[in-house]
C-alpha cells in the first residue's frame, strides 16, 4: 500500500499510522488469500459494497464471501491500493478514499475508487462501511464535455 495521505486532515499523527495499518492488513489478508483475516478488519455490522453491486454485512460475511473467492474467481490474485485521503470527522471516525484494483503479476491501473468509513471500538480501528465503484474515465470524459459544469475540483495527485 502506498501511505500517501493527501488530504488528511485532523487526525493525530498516531491515529493515521492505525488507520492505515488497517488498511495495510486488509491488503495483506487478501495478498494471503485469507477470508477471515480479511472479515476481521471490518466490525460486526459493516457494510461492504462490491463494483457490481453485491452487498455484504457484517466482517464474518464479508470474509465468507472473500474466502469463497480466494478460493475460486480470485484466487492467486493480489490487491493493489494507494491512499488518496484520510478525513477524520470526529476523534473515533476516518473517511478514507483509495484507489485500487486486483491484479495478478505485474499492477496495472488502478481503475476502481473506495471509501472507507473506519471508526474507532474499544481502542482498536475497523472499518464500519466500504463501497467501491469501477472509475470509467470515458463515461466520465464524455460527462465533462457535455457538461462542464460537472467537472470536480482539480485535486491533488496521489
Amino acid at each position: 500500500m502506498n501511505a500517501s495521505t493527501t488530504g488528511t486532515t485532523t487526525g493525530t499523527t498516531a491515529d493515521v499510522a492505525a488507520v492505515t495499518a488497517v488498511l495495510d492488513r486488509l491488503t495483506a489478508a487478501w495478498n494471503a488469500g485469507d477470508g477471515a483475516a480479511y472479515g476481521a478488519e471490518f466490525t460486526a455490522d459493516a457494510t461492504y459494497i462490491t463494483y457490481v453491486g453485491t452487498l455484504y454485512v457484517g466482517g464474518a460475511e464479508i470474509g465468507t464471501a472473500h474466502q469463497a473467492l480466494f478460493g475460486s474467481f480470485l484466487k492467486g490474485t493480489r490487491l493493489a491500493c494507494e491512499i488518496v485521503g484520510i478525513r477524520f470527522t470526529g476523534p473515533d471516525t476516518a473517511l478514507v478514499i483509495t484507489r485500487g484494483d486486483v491484479h495478478k503479476g505485474r499492477p496495472g491501473k488502478l481503475g476502481k475508487i473506495q471509501t472507507y468509513t473506519v471508526v474507532r471500538q474499544g481502542g482498536d480501528w475497523k472499518v464500519a462501511a466500504f463501497q467501491n465503484t469501477k472509475h470509467k474515465a470515458l463515461m466520465e470524459a464524455i460527462s465533462f464535455k457535455a457538461q462542464p459544469a460537472t467537472k470536480p475540483a482539480a485535486r491533488p495527485a496521489a
